[in-house]
């Protein structure tokens, strides 16, 4: 049997001085194939559960539009209503609701801590309307005080926010009345005169928004202060809805408005599988790429201010974009090499050297025990040397004749029968010197 690594050959392997001698190597490969095993992530689910906003809102929408684009890599998105981004957080901040991923507005995490939650990612941003009735302008939240306020109802992130920026400007007390009502109920009230303005964050194409932007009694304010506010609450942007950019016949509205908008955030939990995290985050791209009143296009997704730290697969994805794999290879294709890789690279690292010095290992082994005979012909040449007595030539002969018989014994490949033969001869030789010994 000839076999040949890394440019040697071995000629007529001994296959079982060869399996001796590769047992060690196979040994560190298990346990090198354990070791790497260890840092091999499972496979990802293929059932996700997303947390969304409330029945018919832009947060349900949405969560409709990423589940229909996970369907397309055989993954299920299940969507859970909430009232709103507190009850949203609140699940994701429980790790037995069984919620992985969730659509939460910025700024309501407040001074918490994130905890195991992380952003994949700012998705587009939720303009607040502080719409108002009455004849006097209004341009400062300050101006709100003593009348009555929708703020949202409880769980929601609008009312948390309202509730923020009114505690701002010495507005949450009497005789201000804040009120708890849905958007649409607000949004009547308002029309019939039973409240004195509401806050709202909801999108220009809303029905809301677009029914009380076209009420003639209705009136939308301008925040005059909004880079202080843009400062003070750094969740916060600062955007202006044109001139006319909702009605350009109608001329709606009659001037550049500046208004403020958290953004909504793609928050995750930090056990989310990494492939997963990254498949959202391009989904968000397809989602959220396009331009819109208040963005342009491919402004969205992007790692802006958030209450959450960004995660590792968002913040690679933000640098460079999709993964080599990713990039020409299905989902599941790409997954499954990728974990290939983790596990192989180590495994050839340690396969390498160990393949390199297999050659070594099997002439050590072949070798060992001629080298070991010619250590005890050795002890028996010192011993002649330093004691010449003719009554020990019949235990020096008994001595060599025993170390013949045993290499008589050996078994070992052709190729190294050169070895074995010069060793028979050095007997010879050391018989020699004995018999030279003996006294004529």
């Amino acid at each position: 049997m000839r076999l040949r690594l890394f440019g040697r050959t071995l000629e007529h392997v001994s296959v079982r001085d060869l399996i001796l001698a590769a047992l060690p190597l196979a040994l560190i490969t298990i346990a090198a194939f354990w070791i790497a095993y260890q840092f091999v992530r499972p496979a990802p689910p293929k059932t996700l559960t997303m947390t969304t906003g409330a029945e018919g809102g832009a947060y349900r929408a949405y969560g409709e539009r990423y589940r229909q684009i996970l369907a397309r890599y055989d993954i299920d998105l299940q969507l859970r209503t909430s009232s709103g981004s507190v009850e949203s957080l609140k699940r994701l901040q429980d790790e037995n609701s069984g919620v992985d991923v969730g659509l939460v507005q910025t700024g309501i995490l407040g001074d918490g801590a994130a905890g195991d939650l992380v952003s994949l990612g700012s998705l587009y941003y939720e303009p607040l309307w502080v719409f108002y009735r009455g004849k006097t302008t209004l341009d400062k939240l300050s101006q709100l005080q003593g009348r009555r306020v929708s703020i949202g109802p409880e769980g929601s992130g609008i009312r948390k926010l309202a509730l923020q920026l009114l505690a701002a400007n010495d507005a949450t007390e009497q005789p201000t009345v804040l009120l708890d009502l849905p958007t649409t109920e607000a949004a009547e009230a308002l029309q019939k005169g039973a409240i004195d303005a509401l806050f709202v964050i909801a999108g220009p194409d809303s029905p809301a928004a677009q029914k009380l932007l076209r009420a003639d009694s209705v009136r939308l304010m301008h925040f005059s202060q909004a880079t202080a506010y843009t400062r003070l609450f750094p969740f916060l942007s600062s955007v202006v809805l044109p001139q006319g950019a909702i009605d350009l016949a109608r001329n709606i509205p009659d001037r550049d408005t500046t208004l403020l908008a958290p953004t909504a955030t793609l928050v995750a939990r930090d056990t989310l599988h990494p492939a997963l995290g990254m498949l959202l985050v391009q989904a968000a791209s397809e989602v959220h790429g396009h331009v819109g009143l208040f963005q342009r296009a491919g402004e969205f997704p992007a790692p802006k201010v958030s209450d959450f730290p960004l995660s590792e697969e968002a913040r690679r994805y933000y640098q460079s974009g999709p993964s080599f794999l990713q990039r020409y290879l299905p989902f599941w294709v790409a997954v499954f090499v990728q974990r290939m890789i983790v596990l192989i690279v180590p495994l050839i690292a340690v396969l390498i050297p160990l393949m390199r010095i297999l050659p070594s290992l099997y002439s050590w082994r072949v070798m060992r025990p001629i080298h070991r005979y010619y250590g005890e012909l050795k002890f028996l040449e010192r011993d002649l040397e330093r004691d010449h007595d003719p009554s020990r030539i019949p235990e020096y002969l008994k001595r060599l004749d025993e170390i013949e018989r045993r290499v008589a014994r050996i078994k070992v490949p052709v190729a190294y029968s050169g070895q074995f033969y010069t060793l028979r001869e050095h007997i010879e030789f050391v018989r020699g010197l004995i018999a030279n010994a003996v006294p004529k």
